[in-house]
């Protein structure tokens, strides 16, 4: 859950700039949906800033704000994919719904100015710099998107833009508020940024390819590793995920293969593939976490909430 504290803030950002009471409400609402999950990103952007030696008054503002911002992609996210049914910005008038998303993310441009004119230089390279990141994780959004991808290369090459970009954009949250942060510093929080995501969007697409209701990857006709894995497979005694993903089998009458199908995946070897791609990049993670300068309890609080758990279940 999303600390009370962050919640308070995220909500004060929205009566400064939300005036209108329905809007305002929805808005809120979207908020209190997003704090009662699981969310981290609040805590990345807090536990970077940290661990890195910073002490920013503001750090609740910027760790608010990541917040808003991951908040904005999940929505759009669930309007693209068209799945999360019950959630309030489904459940509204798109309309709506669309213009929170611009509140939210005007709200945040704004805000950014006063981290600006209160960390001096640090402050001035912050929205450049989020800037080009988030424009990385909407062009690898585009990418899932557009079903373009073809190899493992295309599909690594997307989930760094899209979810590295998002793992990076917390952490950048945090230690662009640290004063005279040393580039290399910030060059390696960068690229262990960007292994987490992957390795963390690799722990969902397994899970999401076993899965059989509205949010599995093989319905949706996705082209994740797993499913990349499934599609070069020629097996003449399963042959149904190839025929689906070429028009040649309906909805129906895939779904109806669904046991088989689950079965199918099991022992197909993908999952271990997959496993194997999550370890090799779990080896930079460690690398790159062990070579990263800061205080030691921050560093194991950081480690807890992105890549901890991910460490036993790789390896």
């Amino acid at each position: 859950m999303i600390e009370p504290r962050i919640v308070e803030e995220m909500q004060r950002i929205v009566d400064k700039y939300v005036t209108e009471p329905d809007l305002n409400e929805l808005m809120k609402a979207f908020i209190q949906d997003k704090a009662a999950e699981n969310a981290q990103w609040s805590n990345i952007t807090r536990y970077t800033h940290y661990m890195l030696g910073g002490d920013s008054s503001h750090i609740d503002l910027a760790a608010a704000m990541t917040e808003i911002i991951l908040l904005s992609f999940d929505i759009i996210d669930d309007l693209q994919d068209g799945d999360n049914k019950g959630k309030p910005w489904i459940v509204c008038s798109t309309a709506y719904t669309l213009n929170g998303i611009l509140a939210f993310l005007f709200a945040f441009m704004t805000e950014i100015s006063t981290l600006q004119e209160s960390h001096g230089q640090a402050g001035s390279s912050l929205m450049a710099k989020l800037g080009v990141i988030l424009s990385q994780s909407i062009n690898g959004q585009q990418i899932d998107l557009n079903d373009s991808i073809s190899s493992e290369r295309d599909y690594l090459t997307m989930i760094e833009k899209k979810s590295g970009s998002l793992l990076r954009f917390a952490c950048s949250m945090g230690y662009l508020l640290i004063p005279d942060l040393d580039q290399r510093t910030m060059d390696t929080m960068d690229q262990l940024a960007n292994y987490i995501g992957m390795i963390s969007q690799l722990d969902n697409d397994i899970r999401d390819v076993l899965r059989f209701d509205v949010k599995n990857d093989l319905l949706q006709k996705k082209r994740t590793l797993p499913i990349l894995f499934l599609l070069m497979e020629k097996d003449d005694n399963f042959p149904y995920i190839q025929q689906y993903y070429k028009g040649q089998l309906t909805y129906d009458q895939f779904v109806i293969r669904k046991r088989e199908c689950i079965q199918y995946i099991e022992d197909s070897g993908c999952i271990e593939y997959c496993r194997i791609i999550q370890s090799l990049h779990m080896d930079q993670v460690n690398h790159l976490f062990e070579s990263l300068p800061g205080i030691t309890s921050w560093k194991e609080q950081f480690k807890g909430i992105t890549f901890g758990k991910l460490t036993r279940k790789v390896g």
